[in-house]
């Protein structure tokens, strides 16, 4: 009977080792032994640069998010193409900024530990720790020990980003092929306190939402008015804010924007077309447990069809694959 309940637990642990864990073999501090001082290299590279502007939270936040929807979280939003065709030159993701700030963090952490760290945990991490710099501390973990993809293609972005113009049935299944749940759907939609957005991805909300001319009559009225004066039709340059009352600051007041019918994308809007959404959203509005929550989702997204162990390689520049 021993024999049988032990081999019964080593079957058990068998199992467990081949499906894996949530983020294959991601853990924290991954770099302790390889590159000891990994972690708080980037820390203060990023803090140097939030300083400096703090714009750089908004941006590098939504680059890692872009990154994890494509391909998973492998770095492959970094890649440049001389054909112009990976994943940076796709439409959504042309407005992307701060690939500066990832090249020079890279190039800080390779002075010290060559052809160790991935360029996928230095986007990673640097996201973290651009928006914990207001705070003072780390608002969310992120284990390491992710590795950088080979292959970036435009063609696959469009299919695989959640769209600014998305309905909420959209936007659950573009979260849930990557193994988010709606509830991270909303906490992830929080990121929204902080950037802006440009006119070009609301734009048909304030003048032709069902192709008649017409205004979402889901969008407040006189915040529609106000947005028509920073954003004519055709417009393709202008940015506003997509937190109107803290556009710098991570906070909590985008779930009272989004309450208030002043979500500025028909996919913040949609938040509030489905029960389970709109309580989140309701539950949201505190701060703490915003914090608590997005730390979670967080993790969760950044794990998200990570390559690790021998996938993948990492890359000596993160804008270019080793040769």
């Amino acid at each position: 009977m021993m024999k049988i309940n032990v081999l019964i637990l080593v079957f058990v642990v068998l199992i467990s080792l081949l499906v894996g864990s949530e983020g294959g073999q991601l853990t924290n501090n991954f770099y302790k032994h390889s590159c000891e001082e990994a972690e708080t290299i980037v820390k203060k590279a990023t803090e140097k640069h939030v300083a400096n502007n703090p714009a750089v939270p908004a941006r590098l936040l939504r680059m890692h998010f872009h990154d994890c929807f494509v391909r998973g979280c492998d770095g492959s939003i970094l890649l440049n193409s001389t054909k112009k065709n990976a994943e940076k030159d796709a439409a959504p993701n042309r407005s992307l900024l701060g690939f500066d700030v990832i090249d020079d963090i890279k190039a800080q952490v390779e002075k010290k530990c060559p052809g160790v760290v991935s360029c996928a945990d230095i986007l990673a991490l640097a996201a973290r720790d651009s928006v914990s710099y207001a705070f003072k501390k780390s608002m969310w973990e992120v284990p390491t020990g992710r590795r950088d993809g080979k292959v970036s293609r435009m063609s696959e972005v469009q299919q695989n980003i959640p769209a600014p113009f998305f309905n909420f049935t959209q936007l659950k299944q573009s979260f849930a092929t990557k193994g988010l749940s709606v509830h991270d759907l909303v906490v992830l939609s929080g990121g929204h306190t902080i950037g802006v957005g440009h006119c070009t991805a609301f734009n048909n909300r304030l003048y032709n939402f069902t192709g008649k001319g017409d205004q979402d009559p889901s969008l407040d009225k006189t915040y529609a008015k106000l947005l028509k004066t920073r954003c004519p039709p055709n417009d393709q340059n202008t940015t506003v804010p997509m937190d109107p009352s803290s556009a710098l600051t991570f906070d909590s007041s985008y779930y009272g924007v989004v309450l208030e019918h002043k979500g500025l994308f028909t996919s913040d809007a949609a938040l509030l077309t489905n029960k389970v959404a709109r309580d989140t959203v309701q539950e949201l509005v505190y701060q703490n447990d915003l914090f608590a929550e997005f730390a979670l989702s967080m993790k969760k997204m950044g794990a998200v069809e990570v390559l690790t162990g021998t996938a993948g390689e990492i890359r000596n520049k993160c804008w270019a694959v080793n040769s």
